[in-house]
């Protein structure tokens, strides 16, 4: 790490940079309520006053800038008018455009100046055509473009009079024209991406940027523009600048912000798509220690032990990544949902995990979730199963009665618009339409919370119901809904007498595998109200407490209000073997089938890194993950002991950082409740 990039790690992690903000008492929203405005022309007024407000601000001897100097992103509707839109349709979370990958690659190539030509030209034949919604989009986003300029020349005045030339020369160029060098097309990202935040759209992907971002970086290396160590260095910087505005962009918890960039994989032709940019950002990464922008690595069965040891490197420092998508599943996973080879070969992550194409989707890859365990729990308390295949044969009917019930909720869905967003997504601007209306693809993704839960289950009920006859059906409701009060005996039955999913054993296995199917079977063939079809998936998000909140004990002995494992994991507190033992129960179901992604989770105690071959044995790990057919993988070091003592001096331990489930965060900023469950979580070694 250079000087110039120490300086800067330690004044961003020092909260130097937020002296530049200030509080802006924003009220658009009653004036454009008065003036009746479309939601299209709301976006493009709140993302012009958003700009022009903002004040160019430089950190230190910074060579790649844009900083936000306004906290807050202004309304654009009122509270009545957020109650009446959705008394009309279903607006998934803040109702705007989010978790989706843009396609920066176009814009940052062609420049703004080029894009905003094909808009006006675009806007000539929807006159033409009296194409109402087609004009006012084009001239929302032509009225976005032009922001953004007016900013980007504002920054370069700003910075010819602090006698920053570098930038100043960079600005007079993009974002009007297109980029040619790494250093301006580093820059032009940094100015398209604050820009979404600004407009009001949300975790918003990064893509894979090795792969859009290459053809620039090899152009200054074959050039001699660039040596590679000055290359690493404008790239550390550049990763620098994702932790500068972050705490403005919180979701559930402060650190779910949804920045992911996504690394390696094969491209749209199937070729290895890994090179020299995959390895310097996996250093970087190594190197910041930084929550962002989270690393995904994509890999295959034949992908060298060598790129898998260096991303372990990355894994050894305790950050929660990379997390790890495995091609060999996901691709023909995709294709077999209707995405096209090219673009499944294209594939990106959302804020999280869940599999997206950047450019042409506008899935909404976390629409809902189905909890396995209160499946089980509602099954429980109706069946008349004579048997345990009759007692599966009722969660699968329960499992499509779940879906009934969740689709209902989204017969009308809708999206606010995004313009300049939109000049980012493929065919808008040809087409006239706003990328809210619809993409390429239109899917929905349903997350699946507390697999283990449930499949230890069902395991117990198999075994004590069914084999044994030890227990009813109703004497387990009984069980479960006092709590297991009174049986201490029972309770330790069900917990160490039955056996728990991650341990490798054929019986339990299958249960998860035929859990899974009936699970994906729920879902398949359902169309969306957006056009779209339906993925199942294996995360979890924040429902392993949400879910766990709503049902009381469960048959496998886990008492009321403890929490589901995170995604795709062993149970809280359960023994298992090791994690090779994990690897093996997780790998055996027909993970194509349930696509929409959430990794087979792994806390591995730091120690395991210490070992002279500790990476060789985690990289072989990894490796064999892949060889088994796993989707994805999630590798967090970990250490009880530390973690405790943060809860206890929180002010010793400001920059410890953990996964929580699909992204990391400052362990000291979490509520106690996600702290307490990533203290629970599982802790293995080698």
């Amino acid at each position: 790490m250079t000087p110039h990039i120490q300086t800067l790690l330690d004044y961003i992690n020092a909260h130097k940079h937020h002296s530049l903000r200030h509080d802006a008492d924003w009220h658009l929203e009653d004036d454009f309520s008065a003036r009746k405005l479309s939601p299209t022309k709301r976006s493009a007024e709140a993302l012009k006053a958003m700009l022009a407000a903002e004040t160019p601000a430089f950190i230190l001897d910074e060579r790649i800038a844009f900083t936000r100097t306004i906290k807050q992103i202004p309304e654009q509707f009122t509270e009545q008018e957020w109650k009446d839109m959705r008394s009309k349709a279903y607006l998934h979370e803040k109702g705007f455009v989010f978790n989706i990958s843009p396609d920066y690659a176009t814009t940052i190539k062609a420049g703004l100046r080029a894009r905003r030509q094909i808009a006006v030209d675009r806007l000539a034949v929807a006159r033409e055509q009296h194409d109402d919604m087609g004009v006012e989009f084009l001239e929302a986003a032509i009225s976005g473009i032009d922001a953004v300029i007016d900013l980007a020349k504002r920054y370069r005045e700003a910075a010819e009079k602090e006698g920053r030339t570098e930038i100043a020369a960079i600005l007079a160029k993009i974002p009007e024209n297109g980029a040619t060098t790494f250093h301006e097309a580093l820059q032009f990202f940094r100015i398209l991406h604050y820009t979404l935040w600004c407009e009001g759209e949300y975790h918003n992907g990064v893509g894979r940027f090795d792969q859009y971002m290459f053809p620039y970086l090899k152009h200054d290396l074959d050039n001699g523009i660039l040596t590679q160590d000055q290359a690493f260095e404008l790239l550390e910087e550049f990763f620098l600048s994702f932790n500068r505005d972050s705490d403005l962009y919180v979701g559930v918890q402060q650190g779910d912000n949804g920045q992911s960039l996504v690394l390696g994989g094969v491209d749209r032709n199937g070729n290895n798509a890994y090179n020299l940019l995959t390895e310097m950002a996996l250093k970087a990464s190594c190197e910041l220690k930084l929550i962002d922008p989270k690393i995904n690595l994509r890999i295959a069965h034949d992908t060298p032990i060598e790129i898998l040891e260096k991303a372990t490197e990355l894994t050894k420092q305790g950050l929660g990544f990379p997390q790890y998508s495995n091609d060999d599943v996901v691709i023909p996973g995709l294709v077999a949902h209707g995405y096209e080879l090219e673009d499944a070969r294209d594939y990106a992550v959302a804020a999280c995990w869940e599999f997206i194409i950047p450019g042409v989707g506008m899935d909404l890859a976390n629409i809902g979730a189905v909890s396995l365990p209160a499946v089980v729990d509602k099954v429980i308390r109706k069946s008349n199963a004579r048997n345990f295949d009759e007692f599966m044969d009722d969660i699968a009917a329960q499992l499509s009665l779940e879906a009934d019930e969740l689709e209902k909720n989204w017969k009308k869905v809708e999206i606010l618009p995004g313009p300049f967003v939109s000049v980012l997504c493929d065919g808008r601007i040809e087409n006239a339409r706003d990328v809210c209306h619809g993409n390429k693809y239109n899917n929905f993704g349903i997350h699946g919370t507390g697999l283990a839960t449930a499949v230890d289950s069902l395991e117990a009920i198999n075994k004590l119901v069914f084999q044994s006859h030890e227990l009813t059906l109703k004497r387990v409701a009984e069980l479960i809904d006092s709590d297991f009060a009174g049986q201490p005996e029972l309770l330790a039955k069900v917990r160490y007498d039955c056996p728990k999913m991650g341990n490798d054993i054929d019986e339990v296995d299958a249960i998860a595998t035929r859990l899974l199917d009936a699970y994906a079977d729920s879902w398949k063939g359902r169309k969306n109200a957006r056009g779209g079809v339906y993925r199942a998936g294996t995360g979890s998000a924040m429902y392993y407490l949400w879910h766990a909140a709503e049902i009381p004990a469960s048959a496998d002995g886990r008492l009321k209000q403890q929490p589901f494992p995170a995604n795709y994991a062993p149970s809280l507190n359960v023994k298992v073997n090791g994690p090779l033992s994990v690897v093996k129960s997780f790998t055996k179901p027909h993970l194509q089938r349930v696509i929409n992604g959430g990794p087979l989770t792994l806390e591995l105690h730091d120690s395991t890194f210490r070992e002279q071959n500790g990476i060789e044995k985690v990289a072989r790990l990894v490796q064999y993950f892949a060889q088994r057919g796993g989707h994805q993988l999630q590798l967090n070091a970990v250490n009880r002991d530390k973690l405790l003592a943060a809860q206890e001096h929180p002010e010793n331990y400001r920059n410890l950082i953990v996964r929580v489930w699909g992204w990391s965060g400052y362990f000291v900023e979490l509520d106690k409740p996600y702290q307490d469950h990533v203290i629970k979580r599982v802790e293995m070694t080698m």
